[in-house]
Parts: C-alpha cells; structure tokens; sequence
C-alpha cells in the first residue's frame, strides 16, 4: 500500500502530489515550479514556498534554494475555484465502522478530476460524515450509476481493496441499447454468437487518453458474462436491448467496450464505438449503465455482504417482448 499524504485533507480536498524532475535547466525545485505553472504569477509560487505550503514526501517544506533530486514528489493543496452545484445527490444505503456504501447517481464523479473538485460523491461524503479518512475501495465513471464502496478506517482499508484485487466481489451490472436489427428472441445472439455469453478481449489504457484500444494479438486480459433481461420498447418509443453484465475482470471501460464490440453500443455512450465531440450533460439520456449489485465475503467479519443499487435505467423495456416474438 502506498503511503500517506504528508498533507492533510483540506475542506474535504486532498492534496496534489506532483513529480519533480531529477534535472533540467531549473534553478532549483523552486525554478521548476514557476516553469510547470506558468499561468500563475510568479510571486505567488513563492509566497507559497515561504509559507511552508508545498512540501517533500517528508512532510518538510521546500525552501527557495532546494535544489533539484531533492524530492521525488512535492505535495501541496490546490486553491479550489468556483464550481458549478451539480444537481446530482448521492444516497448512502449502508454505513458501519469500517465500510459506507453509496448509491451514485449519473453525471456525479467518484473522485476530484479535472473541472471537478467538491462537486464529487467522496468530498460530498468527507463532508457529510466528517470523516477525511473515508477514501473510495474503487470506483466508477462519472457516467456511469450505481453502487460504490467506500472505506472508513485507514487500518482496514486494505482487507476491503485486496477483494476486488484478487477478484473476490462479485459485480453484477446492467445496461441499455439500441436494438440491433434481426433481433430474435427465441433464439437470441450478438455477435453472431447465442446469449448468455464470455466475451473476451485484451483492453490497454493510457494515461491522458479519452479512450482505451483493443489489440486482438494480446492475450485476453478482461472478459464479462452477458445476457439478456428483456426485449422491447422503452418509455421514449425506442426499440431497445437490457442486458445483465457481470465482469470477471475491472479494466477501464471493459463493458463499454465489450458492448459496442457486440453491436450494441450502450445508449448515451459518447466514447465508443466513436468518440463525439464533447457536450454538455443529458439528463434526458444518460449513460444506460447501472453498476447493479456488489457481493463478497466481509474480510474482517466473514459474513456475507449483498448490496443492490435502488436506481433504475430510465430507458430499459417498458413493453417487453422477450416472450412475444418480436
């Protein structure tokens, strides 16, 4: 596990940590701060340093003359802009010692992340509890709705984050699409292959990528179980897809990209199969994806744990025809 900030939470905001380069053509770490943020004024960066406000992993602040290899990382806290209040409200459905479990709605980020600092489900919840320990055990995408696990206790943290590593919690999600034509609901398939179905595929990530890529010469390195709820009409007179997915690996974007590469791309997904320019938030068509049910065995108690999400996907089958042949 990695170690602590040497910073305290701050108004529910933890700090930034920051790698310092070993060499360049900086004066010093000082030197290297004003060249990285060059959109502030100069005069600040140092007010800062000389109010001790930027510091080493050892928690000591660095001083005007600390050269560079000094540190390896530099931490500090960021000044919080204005922020747009995001509609969007969290539900807490179960709360003990050491875990909470919460609800998320669409559109509301797990973590800070870009534009958004306070307006996320984990300051929301540092305030709310007055706990500034509470740290999330995973996460999900500011799109996406449905059930996420928070730890309470920094000493039982671990236990809770090494289940989803060995893959130990059991997660059910669910989603909605457009339905692909021919569907046949006696003998239902996608992809050309019949449901319930593994789908496999080697997902690779990089960092400051809007999206992942898929590299069929790889080996498999994700695979989710998908099959069918139902068949029908949704509320807005759309022909759609209910799926129930349940992954047997976490990779980022794995059943946004498991779906699309079926043929049946998520509704509301603006990533894949293309990426479409960025827009404002849809209320009215969010990302169709539910994060629907978490279950394991708790490490600490050894009881078992079920959690079910209270939300729903706005545009799932109101007129069903899984059984009416189209």
């Amino acid at each position: 596990m990695s170690s602590p900030p040497p910073l305290p939470v701050r108004d529910g905001v933890g700090p930034t940590r920051l790698r310092v380069p070993t060499t360049g053509p900086w004066a010093g770490i000082p030197g290297f701060l004003v060249a990285r943020f060059d959109h502030l004024e100069p005069g600040d960066l140092h007010r800062r340093i000389e109010a001790g406000e930027i510091v080493g992993a050892d928690g000591r602040a660095i001083a005007h003359d600390t050269p560079l290899g000094a540190h390896e990382f530099v931490w500090y806290h960021r000044d919080l802009p204005d922020e747009t209040v995001l509609p969007y409200r969290e539900e807490i459905l179960y709360r003990d010692d050491h875990l909470v479990v919460v609800d998320k709605p669409h559109f509301l980020p797990t973590t800070p992340s870009g534009r958004f600092l306070r307006e996320t489900a984990l300051v929301r919840l540092r305030l709310r509890l007055g706990n500034d320990a509470l740290t999330p055990i995973h996460r999900l995408d500011r799109e996406t709705a449905g059930l996420v696990l928070f730890s309470a206790r920094p000493d039982t943290r671990g236990a809770y984050q090494s289940m989803f590593e060995r893959r130990e919690v059991t997660k059910v999600y669910e989603a909605v699409s457009s339905r692909p034509a021919g569907w046949d609901p006696h003998h239902p398939t996608l992809g050309g292959r019949p449901l319930p179905l593994l789908h496999r595929d080697h997902i690779r990530s990089r960092r400051g990528e809007l999206r992942v890529t898929v590299d069929p010469g790889l080996t498999a390195n994700s695979e989710t179980l998908v099959d069918v709820l139902a068949a029908g009409r949704g509320a807005t007179g759309r022909e759609v897809l209910h799926t129930i997915l349940r992954p047997r690996t976490g990779r980022p974007h794995q059943l946004r990209v498991h779906l699309a590469a079926l043929g049946v791309p998520i509704l509301g997904d603006r990533r894949y199969p293309d990426l479409l320019p960025e827009a404002p938030d849809d209320p009215d068509l969010p990302l169709q994806l539910l994060a629907r049910e978490l279950e394991f065995t708790d490490p600490l108690m050894g009881a078992p744990r079920r959690f079910v999400t209270r939300r729903t996907l706005e545009h799932a089958p109101v007129i069903s025809a899984r059984n009416s042949g189209g």
